[in-house]
Formats: C-alpha cells, structure tokens, sequence
C-alpha cells in the first residue's frame, strides 16, 4: 500500500513505545488515526489528548466505523500482541493490509537520510542524544525515539521530514526492515535468545544489519567490535574518542576527539561511562548531517535524558532515588558503575524486577554477579510480559545465587513498608517491567 494514499491507520498495540510514535507521525501527517491498546497509561492518554480514539477492549466490534473500510484503512501491529488476537485476526481475515511496525518504519524512513541506532544496549538514550543535537541544531528531521525524551516529554520530535533518526531494534530482526544512510552498532551481547537461539544468532543479525546501510553510507562501532566501521571508544586507537575526563558537580567535562579536531571541555549531564560512549557516537553521526561542531557541543550540555534511563526523582543530602530501565546483567553493571562514581560513600538499595522468565534463566549468573555488588538487594517477582512461566525459574531461585549478605523478595504492596523502617539513603528501582507503576508511590514515601 502507498502510505501517501492511506487515508486511515489503526494500530494494535498502539500504547507501545515504538507504535505510539508511529502513531504521532501519521497524525501529524493528516491520516485517520485510532488504535487499541491492554490497558490505560500515560502514554494512550497523551494520545487520547490528540484526539486519537483508543480502546481497551480487543474486540472486533469496538473498531469504530471510520476504520472498517479495507480499501482506505492501513493496519500496523506490533509482534507482542498474540496471533489470536480477535482485532488482529479480523484484519487479516478481511482483506486488509497489515503489517508489522518493523516494516512500516522503513516504509517511512526508506526515502529518508536515515540515521539509524543499532545495539544490545545504550540504542534508546543514543537515539535521543541524536535527536535532541538536530533539533538544538536547526536540522529539519523526525525522530522516532524508544523512550521518553526528558526535553520535550515526548517520543515523537518533528521538525521536517528529509532526515529520519531511528532507534534500530534488534528484537525479532526488527531492524533488517531500515536502510540507513548512517548507522552505529554500540554492542553485540545475547540477548532475546528466545528469537535468537544463542550469541553466534543475534551476531549474524547484527552483520545482516550492517549489510542494509545504503551506498556510500557510513557505519559507527564501538572499538573492539568484530565489524567493519569508523570506531569511537575511549582507546587511543578509536576514530573518535574521548579523552581528559573530569567529574565537577555531578557534571562530565573532557576532550572530544575527532579525525579532524579536538574540541575541549565539552560538558555533558547524565552519570555513567556508557552514557559518555552513547553521547560521543550520537555526535559523530550528527556531524554527518552537516551540523556544525559548536552547535553540537551546546547540544550536548543541554541534553537531560530519557525517563526511566537513571532518573532522577530525589536528589538531596538525605535521599538519593534514581529509576533505571536496566533489564540486562551489562545493563545493571553499568548502572552500578554510574551510582558509584557520583555517590561513592553511599550505601546503595537495589530494588530489581526481572524481566521474562527466559531472560532470567539464560542470564541467571551475569544477573547475580552484577547485582551482588549492591548493598541491599529487593528482588520482586518476574514480570512475564508476553511469556509463561517456566518451572522452577523464580525470583527465589535467583536470589540464592547473588552473594549479598542483605538479599530478600519482597511484593509490590511490601516495598514502602520495608523502606519506611530501613530509611536507605540512597534507593534505585531497576528493571524494563511495570516497576516505574511503583516510582511515585516511593518517592512520596521517602520524602514522607
């Protein structure tokens, strides 16, 4: 189907990070957009405050009138709602066209000046510092973000449509449906080996990925990695690095290195070493699009960060709580390393939710060794998502393998009793389920 014919697009699952984006888009673009999503959030809200008709009920019969019509309405799904879905089933029984987001966004994107994000971890605050650098630089461009940015308090930032920046998911190969004209690979880990079946899979994907960029166009990866690319590290050998690190006031100051120049005492806001790695690789590609250098670097020091990716939500002498999305054992050790570097005399409380039943148990070491540097570790139960449980795999069963002498699992409606007694100075809820349901609950409790 020719999108710039579609008169009406219904999306299935359209409170999702990655659709509700999407979504904006279409709107903006003038299209008939409504949609269904499980349950109510801030997300289907916002929409809804866009007139965008949402309903919380999977039946056929709900879909209003206006989308019913095959020949001038376009479906978009998202791969976590089940095959039996009665609205998705409806669709495909009824002569419409449907299609995965995946595919969508590089139907959108494909006659773009794409600049696309790839990466195990670091893809969402990299696409967000990259989005925040053009817009703060005057470039026209739309970026489809996988968080909220803390800037804008959106998903969705539009300001032309000739360049196109996308966080490039690896999840169900999702990102073989982009053609970058730039792209960057910030790690290659295992990960979804529920889709990928061991490392050496999701290694192969990520090559695939590579093979898409466009001719002439230009890859950015991590020093180290086995791939073809200009490189960005903190080594000397990398293309672009960073070098001269100072902390003054919870700030990072050093020198970014280009092949071309040197630019001193750039500023940047958000705690951790990998956020450094995703700032400098969101720079070199911003330069690609012409912006210019100093522009750039007073991007930079502006940029506030993505929800749920080491937010802030106390910050006093008292009381520290951070929230983080961190889901991953590479993800927590980072997270660990950026809490230690602001707050090294503070004795640190982890509140962790586990991500999928098959995470946990393909993970279960890197899960215990990473947590086991906090000093107080709060396992909650696993959050499911789109999986069952499997026998024996538990938050009980992965708190006996963390060595740390001060470990429990507790409920949800158990965590502001415990820390009303504890009184932790400093507190971080972890993990990519619906722990963040929990912030504001705690945060009144520790302020209490």
């Amino acid at each position: 189907m020719n999108l710039t014919e579609v008169h009406s697009v219904y999306f299935i699952g359209i409170g999702g990070i990655g659709m509700s984006n999407l979504a904006r888009y279409f709107h903006l673009n003038g299209k008939n957009v409504a949609g269904y999503d499980k349950t109510s959030s801030e997300i289907t809200e916002m929409l809804q405050k866009l007139d965008i008709a949402v309903t919380f009920d999977d039946s056929e019969t709900v879909i209003p009138e206006l989308y019913l019509d095959a020949a001038n309405t376009f479906v978009v799904y998202t791969p976590a709602v089940p095959a039996s879905h009665k609205q998705l089933c409806y669709f495909q029984d009824n002569g419409f066209t449907v299609k995965k987001r995946a595919t969508v966004l590089g139907d959108v994107t494909k006659n773009t000046f794409c600049l696309a994000v790839a990466g195990t971890h670091g893809k969402t605050t990299t696409t967000a510092i990259l989005g925040h650098l053009l817009k703060e630089s005057g470039v026209a461009m739309t970026a489809f973000l996988g968080g909220i940015s803390e800037n804008y308090n959106t998903n969705f930032i539009c300001t032309g449509t000739e360049i196109s920046v996308v966080e490039a998911d690896e999840y169900d190969r999702s990102f073989l449906q982009l053609f970058p004209n730039v792209a960057c690979i910030t790690s290659m880990e295992a990960d979804h080996l529920d889709i990928y079946g061991n490392e050496d899979g999701i290694i192969t994907s990520f090559n695939d990925f590579a093979k898409k960029l466009k001719p002439k166009g230009k890859m950015f990866v991590r020093y180290g990695l086995p791939l073809d690319g200009v490189t960005y590290g903190f080594e000397p050998e990398a293309d672009y690095r960073i070098e001269n690190i100072l902390i003054e006031n919870g700030s990072y100051f050093f020198d970014l290195v280009t092949p071309t120049q040197v630019l001193k005492r750039v500023e940047f806001n958000k705690p951790g070493k990998h956020n450094l790695l995703n700032a400098l690789v969101a720079f070199a590609m911003a330069i690609q699009t012409g912006s210019p250098t100093d522009r750039l670097v007073s991007a930079l020091a502006s940029f506030k960060g993505v929800r749920r990716r080491f937010s802030y939500h106390i910050q006093t002498e008292d009381v520290v709580f951070i929230d983080d999305y961190a889901h991953h054992p590479t993800e927590i050790n980072a997270f660990h390393q950026a809490v230690r570097e602001m707050y090294p005399g503070k004795k640190v409380t982890a509140i962790f939710q586990p991500h999928l039943y098959s995470r946990t148990r393909d993970f279960a070491e890197g899960f215990a060794t990473a947590l086991s540097q906090f000093d107080t570790v709060v396992l909650l139960d696993i959050y499911p998502a789109r999986e069952l449980p499997i026998k024996g795999v538990t938050s009980e069963w992965l708190l006996e393998q963390i060595n740390c002498p001060d470990k429990m699992v507790l409920a949800k409606d158990e965590i502001i009793p415990f820390l009303q007694k504890e009184k932790p100075e400093l507190v971080a809820t972890i993990g990519a389920g619906d722990i963040g349901n929990e912030v504001v609950k705690i945060k009144r409790a520790l302020l209490a």
